[in-house]
């Protein structure tokens, strides 16, 4: 014998369908706010991922054995000096394996000798040797660095940020640009240095034309010390004294790799945030689901009394609805994964980073379902404790 118990699964999905195409306008409000939380969570995990994923390949590529040294203040509160030999003394270090030396000057940089003395737009003027793009490891993107012949003459090299600020994109012919009161030639300009980015925002000009030419003392402010990875630590523990022995607690030695994995940290952060307010969203739209399966009991009284005339029994009833429920809250789920795969894919192409959709971003669809159920559970429940008498007497 057949048990009218049960409706078959294809039948429940009917009526469920049916009573939310009857009711589309509100259906599909209620289901935006579930959309809208689920794209929220999936959208920015799968952005933080995706940077994170790029963050970490930049940092794996240009390494974490890269050390800085700065002059730091003296007791009086004063700039101190590197001392001029810092740089030297630094590379008879065993496992330093290249070492380099910059210094900021006073200069400005501007793009042509008619532009208003206080428009620099950031850009500073540092004088380095030649081995700083092999301590870096970095790479000219147009042109060519400085050598040994070319640092005793007006030429330059700019930093990508410079270079930009400064509309220079290209070295087909010849361009020239005002340091210091007089003409340099722009001979280079570098690809990005996420690990220096300050040389991302200046023009290097060589040791020896910053000394004839802008006055420069010698004096090195930061330098930048490529260490053997497996003696990082070692070499970070004695770079003080070894660029400054009478003063060593006058130089400040930082490792730039750690500033880009506190990036991380600070993204990880801003992203729990967002996943908490996409959080609220969702409970926001389970609380609206249950508002409009609470009305639609009240509206549907009649349809359920002559259900429950013709036959339909309480589980039934109360399926159907729970069912409604858990169709409207799925619906706004997949629209919601698909709006915020559709954002990251997006904006990550615009960035130029690989696409990542961290699997948890779909525990968002698994929990709006499950929204939808809680949601539903008790107006399902009103309807089924409904007597039939009662309800078709209310038509």
């Amino acid at each position: 014998m057949r048990d009218t118990s049960r409706l078959a699964a294809a039948d429940l999905l009917a009526l469920a369908s049916l009573g939310l195409r009857m009711r589309r306008l509100r259906a599909a409000l209620s289901a935006l706010g579930i959309s809208i939380g689920v794209a929220a969570i999936v959208g920015v995990l799968g952005i933080t991922q995706s940077s994170q994923s790029d963050l970490l390949a930049q940092i794996d590529r240009l390494g974490t054995n890269l050390l800085t040294v700065q002059n730091g203040r003296q007791f009086n509160g004063g700039e101190a000096k590197l001392p001029t030999a810092a740089r030297l003394m630094i590379g008879h270090i065993p496992a330093v394996e290249h070492v380099s030396a910059t210094a900021l000057l006073t200069g400005a940089v501007y793009r042509s000798d008619l532009v208003p003395s206080y428009e620099t737009g950031g850009i500073g003027v540092r004088a380095t040797d030649v081995a700083l793009l092999d301590t870096l490891n970095g790479r000219v993107l147009h042109g060519t660095f400085l050598n040994a012949a070319m640092a005793n003459y007006p030429a330059t090299v700019l930093g990508f940020g410079a270079a930009r600020y400064l509309g220079i994109d290209r070295l087909d012919e010849p361009t020239r640009i005002w340091i210091g009161r007089r003409w340099f030639t722009v001979v280079g300009i570098l690809e990005p240095l996420p690990l220096a980015p300050e040389i991302d925002q200046s023009a290097l000009i060589g040791w020896p034309i910053a000394q004839s030419a802008l006055a420069f003392d010698g004096f090195p402010t930061r330098i930048y010390v490529w260490a053997a990875t497996d003696q990082v630590g070692a070499v970070d523990a004695i770079l003080g004294a070894t660029a400054n022995p009478e003063n060593p607690e006058q130089v400040a030695v930082s490792r730039p790799s750690d500033a880009l994995a506190a990036r991380l940290a600070v993204q990880s952060s801003s992203t729990t945030l967002i996943i908490g307010l996409g959080a609220i969203a969702l409970l926001v739209g389970g609380v609206g689901i249950a508002n409009v399966m609470f009305v639609s009991v009240l509206e549907r009284r009649s349809e359920i009394g002559l259900r429950r005339a013709l036959g339909a029994t309480r589980p039934q009833i109360a399926a159907q609805f729970l069912a409604e429920s858990l169709l409207l809250s799925t619906i706004g789920g997949i629209i919601g994964v698909a709006a915020g795969t559709i954002a990251t894919a997006g904006y990550a192409t615009l960035q130029g980073w690989t696409i990542l959709i961290p699997p948890t971003g779909w525990a968002a669809l698994i929990a709006a379902i499950a929204i939808g159920a809680v949601a539903g559970l008790y107006p399902a429940l009103r309807a089924a404790r409904l007597a039939p008498t009662d309800a078709l007497r209310s038509t």
